[in-house]
C-alpha cells in the first residue's frame, strides 16, 4: 500500500464538501498539503485547523482561467519542492433541464469540471513523472450514466473518465498512477452551489445530499483506494447498484433510473 506520509499533496476544491474532508484526512496521515481553491479566506481557515499547519500551503485558483497554470505551478514546486499527488476534486454541479440551459452554462460547466482537471494535470505531468506521482481523478457515478437536470455536469464527468483512463495507459510507462473516484451521494453543500439553467447558483439543500454519505466517511474511503492504487472506485451507499444495474441489466436500469427523484 502507498504511504503519504510527508508525500506533497496537492488539493482542488479544497474550501469544502469532498475536498475538505480530503484535506483532513491526507493530513491526518501525514501529508504535506497544497490546498487550492478560490476561497483562499476559507483555505487559511482549514489549514489553520489541521495537524501540522505550518507545513501546508494555500493557493488561489480558479480553474475557469488557467493562463498562468505554468507559472502557478512552477511557484508551488519552487516553494514545496514536488509534487506527488495531484487530487482533480475542483468542480461544479448542476440542477437544470436541457431545454432550458444556454449553451453559456453548458461551457460554464466543462470549463470547470473537463478543462479544468486537464490543464493543471498537464501542466503537473513532467513533476509528477519525476516523482512516479499519483493523479487521483473525483469524478462521480454521474460519469457512469445520465440522470435528471445533470446533462453537461454528467458530459464532463464521462468526459474525464475518457481523458484520464487514456492518461493512465499512457503515463504506466512514467510510474504515474490514475484513481478515478465515483461517489455517488454524499452529504456535501454542492447542490448548493450548482448552477440553474439562468447559471445562477441553485442554493439549495438537496434530499440527495441532505441524507447522503458524510464527506469524511468518502474521503477516507477514498484514501484508502487510492493508497491501494486501485483504478476506479464506487463510492456511496445503495445508489451505486445503479452502476452495476447499467452495466449487466440495462433494461432493468432504464425502468429504475427513469423513477427516481430528481434532487
Amino acid at each position: 500500500m502507498r504511504s503519504y506520509h510527508n508525500k506533497v499533496v496537492w488539493i482542488t476544491g479544497a474550501s469544502s464538501g469532498i475536498g475538505e474532508a480530503l484535506a483532513r484526512e491526507f493530513a491526518n496521515q501525514g501529508a504535506i498539503l497544497v490546498l487550492a481553491a478560490r476561497n483562499v479566506q476559507k483555505l487559511n481557515q482549514i489549514k489553520d485547523t489541521l495537524p501540522n499547519a505550518e507545513v501546508h500551503t494555500v493557493i488561489s485558483l480558479n480553474l475557469t482561467d488557467l493562463s498562468n497554470v505554468d507559472a502557478l505551478v512552477s511557484s508551488v514546486i519552487d516553494h514545496v519542492g514536488r509534487v506527488d499527488v495531484l487530487v482533480n476534486n475542483g468542480g461544479i454541479s448542476q440542477r437544470s433541464l436541457v431545454g432550458e440551459t444556454p449553451l453559456e452554462v453548458d461551457r460554464k460547466i466543462m470549463e470547470v469540471n473537463f478543462f479544468g482537471a486537464v490543464g493543471l494535470t498537464k501542466s503537473l505531468l513532467p513533476s509528477l513523472r519525476e516523482v512516479k506521482g499519483q493523479i487521483i481523478v473525483i469524478s462521480s457515478i454521474s460519469g457512469k450514466f445520465g440522470f435528471f437536470l445533470r446533462s453537461a455536469y454528467a458530459a464532463s464527468k464521462h468526459a474525464l473518465h475518457g481523458f484520464f483512463e487514456s492518461l493512465a495507459l499512457e503515463e504506466a510507462s512514467h510510474g504515474i498512477t490514475v484513481t478515478m473516484v465515483c461517489p455517488g451521494k454524499i452529504n456535501t453543500e454542492i447542490s448548493m452551489s450548482a448552477l440553474n439553467a439562468q447559471g445562477e447558483t441553485h442554493n439549495e439543500m438537496d434530499h440527495n445530499q441532505e441524507t447522503g454519505m458524510p464527506a469524511e466517511v468518502c474521503a477516507r474511503q477514498i484514501v484508502r483506494a487510492a493508497s491501494k492504487n486501485k483504478p476506479e472506485v464506487l463510492i456511496g451507499n445503495k445508489e451505486i447498484i445503479a452502476v452495476y444495474l447499467k452495466r449487466f441489466v440495462p433494461c432493468i436500469f432504464r425502468r429504475v433510473i427513469a423513477k427516481q427523484k430528481a434532487t
